[in-house]
């Protein structure tokens, strides 16, 4: 099977039957060659509904997560946009393809490095390096921010860094209950969540919950 085929595959046979139908989402699925995101040896892999490691011990989501949530979060060309975890960089290109601008952060300068290479192809991205788990203090609002680990709460920074409308897409809670969510600033100080699906995905880096201790 060639990489193109396993492409049309992903999403005919594993995205679309995920309730993924805005053809938006699909045609950057489409669009996207997947396999450029991934070591030489995974490529073979790429287009399979599973988390790939992609060094630094994190992982790259599977296909049907990362189409799920943008398609929930609906971003608008006009947008600005805040993600939280480059990793790959593959997420990272599908919202460079739905929005104005985005500006992405990653913990580890070995996976930005290599995204950056990944992403040159693409719009104007802001390439940031530190720990974000709980804020990124650039002084900024964005539309939309995207946590691509799991925490076991959302920030307040985060929310509070949002716009009238702007949305948060995250995994909160612990293994092994999980939840997709977006989160809605719908007014100065209102919220509202949105839960999607259960799932478990590793958490964010300096975002693990914090260990139980039992007599």
């Amino acid at each position: 099977m060639t990489l193109e085929q396993a492409r049309f595959n992903m999403v005919e046979q594993q995205i679309r039957p995920w309730d993924v139908l805005d053809a938006k989402v699909l045609d950057l699925f489409m669009s996207i060659p997947r396999h450029q995101f991934v070591s030489e040896a995974q490529q073979s892999l790429a287009y399979t509904d599973t988390a790939l490691p992609i060094g630094e011990g994190q992982f790259m989501l599977p296909p049907t997560l990362e189409a799920r949530m943008l398609q929930a979060l609906d971003i608008d060309e006009t947008e600005t946009v805040l993600e939280i975890g480059t990793g790959s960089g593959f997420n990272t290109a599908l919202l460079s393809k739905s929005a104005a601008q985005v500006t992405t952060v990653e913990y580890f300068p070995a996976l930005i490095e290599t995204a950056k290479t990944r992403l040159k192809a693409f719009n104007p991205i802001e390439f940031c390096q530190g720990d974000a788990s709980q804020d990124w203090q650039d002084g900024k609002q964005y539309d939309v921010i995207y946590l691509t680990g799991a925490v076991t709460n959302i920030s307040t920074q985060y929310l509070e860094k949002l716009t009238i409308g702007g949305r948060v897409a995250a995994f909160v809670g612990t293994k092994p209950a999980m939840s997709a969510c977006i989160t809605t600033r719908v007014g100065e100080n209102e919220w509202e969540t949105e839960i999607l699906f259960e799932t478990v995905v590793p958490a964010l880096i300096h975002a693990e919950p914090k260990p139980t201790f039992k007599l």
